[in-house]
């Protein structure tokens, strides 16, 4: 099988390092956290098989991507003009987007704001929502006992002194408690990374040690993904999470502006996010946000990692989207 080509590319005042495989319409594939482009392992063959220039950065941040000190680096804004800038680096005028858990939250707004550039759009995980009539750090859950994930992830260097100080084990526990191995989100005994936790603890010690990788994650694949943090370290990947309020603000300046260029949506059936009160609606409400959304489907069985999880079933998706464009 031929493997995708890894090599640096100057976007946007960064080196961002790339997998690149196949030749044709340009399709960028943006990954989450805490992930890298190997996430997208599964759709860069079978893009390019199918006759399509595939290409996964590791998002500014991550992997052998440069990262930035500075943490209003970090911006959904700043994200957004990495992939203007690769679009024009790889010598294209347009791609095709497709983004999972936050790169799903980029691919929406780059869309959104770039339709020149950005023809279509597949958001895995994350839906596209309107501006909320708060900032983010007074919506989320907290009390005096507990707070939601994002208040804990805000905190400057206190999640890095947790997972890095042994990354298998971070990596290991969050893949499997996210993913749809873990139980069903209805069952209040399904462990969620991406929930509320105590304040008087850290993320790992709510989530438990499992006796083995999930079933999608091969060995060789998991060491990659633990060789990249322990290189990298999380605090690029956190910096994300400590911009949602300024994420918020800069949104002013184009509250009401809707994704105009086809769109498809896929989320698992054990998504974390599907155990956020309202998540349902906010789905169901896309049509008006986003009016050329051709699709919206629930995978049986997947979580978080839908990409990794149910490859054929996103592939099968992916390539039925891009051949009705």
């Amino acid at each position: 099988m031929t493997l995708p080509n890894y090599r640096m590319l100057q976007a946007n005042g960064l080196r961002l390092r790339i997998a690149e495989q196949g030749q044709g319409p340009l399709v960028l594939l943006c990954h989450g956290f805490p992930e890298t482009a190997h996430a997208w392992r599964h759709q860069l063959p079978a893009l390019a098989a199918a006759g399509y220039r595939a290409v996964a950065p590791d998002m500014r941040g991550f992997g052998g991507s440069d990262r930035p000190q500075a943490v209003d680096a970090y911006t959904v804004l700043d994200a957004v003009g990495d992939l203007v800038a690769l679009v024009e680096q790889l010598g294209e005028q347009q791609a095709v987007l497709v983004g999972n858990d936050w790169g799903a939250t980029i691919a929406w707004q780059a869309a959104r704001l770039r339709p020149d550039r950005f023809r279509a759009v597949a958001a895995l995980g994350v839906p596209m929502m309107g501006r909320a009539p708060m900032a983010p750090s007074q919506l989320f859950p907290q009390s005096a006992h507990a707070w939601f994930y994002v208040h804990y992830f805000a905190q400057a260097g206190v999640a890095e002194r947790e997972l890095e100080v042994d990354v298998a084990t971070a990596l290991r526990r969050i893949y499997f408690a996210a993913s749809g191995e873990a139980g069903p989100r209805s069952d209040p005994r399904t462990p969620n990374p991406f929930g509320m936790l105590p304040r008087d603890g850290g993320l790992l010690a709510t989530l438990p040690e499992p006796v083995a990788l999930p079933s999608w994650l091969e060995p060789a694949d998991f060491d990659g993904f633990v060789q990249a943090f322990q290189a990298s370290g999380f605090g690029g990947g956190l910096s994300y999470y400590r911009n949602l309020d300024r994420n918020w603000a800069l949104d002013a300046a184009f509250d009401g502006l809707r994704v105009e260029v086809p769109a498809l949506y896929l989320v698992g059936e054990r998504d974390t996010g599907l155990a956020m009160p309202g998540m349902a609606d906010l789905i169901a409400a896309m049509p008006g946000l986003v009016p050329r959304l051709r699709g919206s489907h629930t995978i049986a069985g997947a979580g978080h990692w839908l990409p990794q999880e149910a490859p054929a079933r996103v592939n099968e998706e992916l390539l039925g989207f891009l051949r009705s464009l």
